[in-house]
């Protein structure tokens, strides 16, 4: 560990004083290339940008061979991506500075957002964003309340497709990898009329054999099938207004992601089924990747009524998931002089998902669901932005939301028949309860906002901000809690309002040199809870909570432009932060319910340095480091049945200290063509993965490396390329259930692969 620790030092230390770098591409500039950024729903110099934000371009992202955006984390210091296993389509576990969720009910916003194409993308699922069409990444640390909106508190990364050209041409690319593995996707550009550009994207990724040896049913799990269709249709209507049309339909069949038991000796599990770890260090079957899950799920009980049948009655189906989407995004852009700008953007977003998903992790059904659920959300964004050149300038305008969300689950719980021997015996007999639950949320969402530049000199900047907002959310729940049971005539029923204001100042020292303070606010709405052990709980909603952030920057371009230096200190308050409780329950089938509550404040507390440098026509590098302190103040908790629980000693999850990356580029000129090598070091420190800090959750620290060997002639691109080559083992997510057992998903092993790339008249 120690040895991992002081490599990364070394190389940050030595890219913070002048090693760091942007795309080869632009290495013939002999100067770093500017990198303009949206994340103040304006194009802006990155370096001109008074908060803390990472950018990568496309160039960039095609040089990092991601699947999707985890495989773009290390852009951006304290930023930790993961999938957490726990449904399809990939839910995501994006954490900002320690802010995130790692859930998979809708009904539960997360924490940091992610935007496509100025979409805000309201789930968890589906947010890890797949595609070849990808312009650029922006990864916006700290709150993001004033333009960015609700559901913000930790950051956003904000992700831009291309654009249709109007040019024919295309890029196509096709590639094979371990795990038998192959891919195969394109864009394709063209002009129907002078005016009317379309682009048309297909993608096609089929993974044959997965990451994960499932031990009971002696073969592997964890294929995936995707697929992709999108269509963009771009309509310049005059010289001053554009229409844009954008459509993607995905569709990902696969096995219900594997979820690993990780069982210690004191829980139920091991001490009346012996299903124990061996150590802290791995799983039930002794393996990280191993997996005991023995699949199926009981006949279908009649509507809505508990039924109980016996072990031997299951369907022994495969564990099986899909999750499909659909998303449509209207934009219209008008100029309506030089100075003034009208753009109004309608998204939609759908998805239909479900999953026959294993719990416990072990060769019989003590805990499964089928989850059967769609959502979907529509929003409107109308904007005028102002800028004339003058010392004013500012953007505004108005934000609708509204958003369905149904989830049909049915639990499947195993329980003792103690009539017919003792779990270990040959006679023995399970029982399997069949409970079923369904969720409706509905939410509504409106918004002001603005946000203003005045320009005192030509050195010194002031902004300030605002966005209010007012939420309205519905909550019914049919099953075994009736939101409509005594004598109640309507379900729940809550509003909330916010104002999130913005202050900033930003003095330039000369043309290279900017610093900048700001303080921002981010909130995120309350609402009620999807899993509820009683009526009292199904009507309890939890609050809102909101995060105060207090930053200082700098922002600079040293020695002629070719090398970046930034940093940024900061520190966040956080108030009634919300948290996902597992607690021992009186009220339901298991001992155990999971609810999200208000227990807590906390304080965190950090730094981030980025450094790019050209160091030479050949070479260049690009590094960051994050430091993170974070801590609850106090974290003490009363729920609906009486229970008090103190958590106040707990670390926050998928916080470590430190965090950092190395990323090296070498290009040369070769046999008519040039040849890059590419590497990557990504350093993630020790941290838990779950709320309760279980330590056989816990991740040792980790140094993860990619690399690549590529070769381009003419309009053909072969490269070789591998992941997290030195086969780092850890959890991406972790669960304790109470005193019954904790379960956990693993990071994907190493992986490699070969990529053939064609582009034309591009």
């Amino acid at each position: 560990m120690k040895t991992q620790r002081n490599i990364m030092f070394a190389a940050i230390a030595a890219a913070s004083v002048g090693l760091s770098a942007p795309t080869v591409a632009n290495a013939q500039a002999g100067v770093l290339e500017e990198i303009t950024v949206t994340a103040r729903k304006r194009e802006e110099s990155m370096q001109d940008v008074g908060l803390a934000v990472s950018a990568l371009s496309e160039t960039e992202i095609q040089r990092q061979f991601a699947r999707d955006i985890q495989d773009l984390a290390n852009i951006a210091p304290n930023v930790i991506i993961d999938d957490t296993g726990q449904g399809p389509g990939g839910t995501a576990a994006i954490f900002i500075r320690g802010v995130g969720v790692a859930d998979l009910e809708k009904n539960f916003d997360p924490a940091v957002g992610v935007s496509v194409d100025g979409v805000f993308i309201g789930s968890t699922a589906g947010a890890l964003m797949r595609g070849i069409d990808i312009a650029s990444v922006e990864v916006l640390r700290g709150p993001q309340g004033t333009l960015f909106g609700r559901n913000t508190v930790g950051g956003i990364i904000n992700i831009s497709r291309t654009q249709p050209t109007g040019e024919l041409g295309g890029r196509f690319r096709a590639g094979v990898e371990n795990y038998d593995t192959w891919y195969l996707d394109g864009v394709f550009n063209f002009a129907v009329t002078d005016d009317l550009a379309v682009k048309l994207t297909a993608s096609k990724r089929d993974q044959g054999e997965g990451y994960y040896d499932n031990v009971t049913r002696r073969g592997d799990q964890g294929r995936q099938d995707y697929e992709q269709l999108g269509a963009n249709f771009l309509w310049t209507a005059t010289d001053t207004l554009e229409l844009e049309y954008s459509y993607i339909r995905e569709r990902l069949d696969q096995d219900t992601p594997a979820l690993v038991n990780a069982t210690r000796p004191d829980q139920a599990f091991c001490i009346f089924y012996n299903y124990c770890s061996p150590n802290n260090d791995t799983t039930i079957t002794g393996d990280r990747n191993g997996v005991a899950g023995g699949g199926g799920e009981p006949a279908p009980a009649p509507g809505l009524v508990t039924n109980v049948t016996l072990r031997d009655d299951l369907n022994n189906n495969f564990m099986e998931a899909f999750f499909d989407t659909d998303t449509h995004i209207v934009e219209a852009r008008w100029e309506i002089s030089d100075a003034l700008r009208f753009d109004y953007i309608f998204g939609r977003w759908e998805s239909d998902e479900d999953s026959l998903q294993d719990w416990d992790g072990t060769p019989d059904l003590l805990y499964h669901t089928r989850r059967p659920g769609e959502f979907k959300q529509d929003s409107h964004e109308l904007r005028l932005t102002w800028d004339d050149g003058g010392a004013f300038s500012m953007v505004g305008g108005l934000f609708f939301w509204d958003s369905e969300y149904e989830s049909r689950m049915r639990s499947y719980i195993g329980f003792l028949d103690l009539a017919n021997g003792a779990p270990n015996d040959p006679g023995f007999t399970s029982l399997i309860a069949d409970i079923p639950q369904t969720t409706r949320q509905t939410t509504e969402s409106i918004a002001a906002f603005f946000e203003a530049d005045y320009r005192f000199t030509d050195k010194l900047t002031l902004t300030l901000g605002g966005r209010y907002t007012e939420d309205e959310k519905t909550s019914e729940q049919y099953g075994e809690v009736f939101t409509v049971a005594d004598g109640r005539t309507s379900h729940p029923e809550e509003k909330w309002d916010e104002f999130t204001p913005k202050v900033g100042l930003r003095y330039a020292l000369d043309d290279n040199i900017m610093l900048y303070a700001t303080y921002s606010r981010g909130y995120r709405a309350g609402g009620f809870n999807g899993r509820v052990a009683s009526v009292v709980e199904a009507f309890q909603p939890y609050d809102p909570e909101t995060i105060d952030n207090y930053e200082i920057g700098i922002k600079s371009e040293l020695l002629d432009r070719r090398l970046r230096l930034n940093a940024t200190v900061f520190n966040m308050d956080y108030k009634d932060k919300q948290e996902e409780l597992q607690l021992p329950s009186n009220e339901t089938d298991t001992g155990q319910k999971t609810v999200v509550a208000n227990p807590s404040t906390a304080t965190i507390r950090g730094i981030e340095v980025e450094a790019m440098a050209y160091l030479n026509e050949n070479f260049s590098l690009r590094a960051n480091l994050g430091y993170l302190d974070s801590s609850y103040d106090d974290f003490v908790f009363q729920d609906a049945e009486g229970s008090i629980v103190d958590f106040s000693g707990l670390e926050f999850r998928r916080a470590p200290d430190y965090t950092g990356t190395i990323d090296a580029t070498y290009e040369w000129d070769v046999a008519g063509g040039n040849a890059w090598v590419r590497g990557s070091y990504r350093y993630i420190g020790e941290h838990h993965t779950s709320v309760t800090n279980n330590e056989e959750l816990k991740n040792d620290s980790q140094g993860l490396i990619d690399a690549s060997i590529n070769y381009a002639i003419n309009n053909l691109q072969f490269s070789v390329f591998g992941r997290n080559l030195t086969d780092e083992d850890g959890y991406t997510h972790g669960y304790e259930v109470a005193g019954l057992w904790s379960y956990a998903a693993t990071r994907p092993p190493r992986t490699y692969g070969l990529e053939v790339v064609y582009n034309f008249n591009n």
